[in-house]
């Protein structure tokens, strides 16, 4: 059971993979109960949003004491910041737990933590989103790994 436990954290804190991939390790493992597994995935996910903002907010800085970083930076960012300001007005923490929480590669607490420091959101909204990304997320998931090949169902003619 400690090997399970075990594979679940480190799945669910590899960028990429996060609780896309350690859920349905668990529930298919089976060695916990599907309420245990979801809960812990969930939890270790959830846990990870203010790693992810802490390291990226020391790094980005210690790499910004360098003047080309610096200008090259501030010159990104800003441009982005001001393309996507409308979006970030009008969507917010509500678009931001929505990134985080559609299934798919390239989305998850990493990809939006990146991208909501980038984008200027506080460490605040930064976690009240991946809170709901990472309870979206872990119910979709959640829901097609239980449901079976039945998930897929609607995709076939019969």
């Amino acid at each position: 059971m400690a090997k399970v436990v075990f594979w679940l954290v480190i799945l669910t804190l590899a960028p990429g993979l996060e609780l896309r991939a350690s859920i349905p390790y668990g529930l298919l493992d089976q060695a916990l109960s599907p309420t245990i597994t979801i809960a812990l995935c969930l939890a270790v996910n959830i846990a990870l949003a203010p790693m992810v903002w802490f390291f990226m907010d020391k790094v980005i800085h210690l790499f910004l004491h360098i003047g080309w970083i610096d200008r090259l930076y501030n010159t990104v960012v800003e441009r982005t910041q001001e393309r996507l300001h409308a979006y970030v007005e009008k969507y917010g923490t509500v678009g931001l737990a929505l990134f985080i929480g559609v299934p798919l590669p390239g989305s998850g607490v990493y990809s939006g933590g990146l991208g909501a420091y980038l984008l200027g959101f506080t460490f605040h909204q930064y976690i009240v989103a991946s809170v709901f990304g990472v309870l979206i997320a872990g119910t979709v998931v959640s829901a097609v790994v239980l449901s079976g090949a039945g998930a897929f169902s609607f995709f076939l003619k019969s």
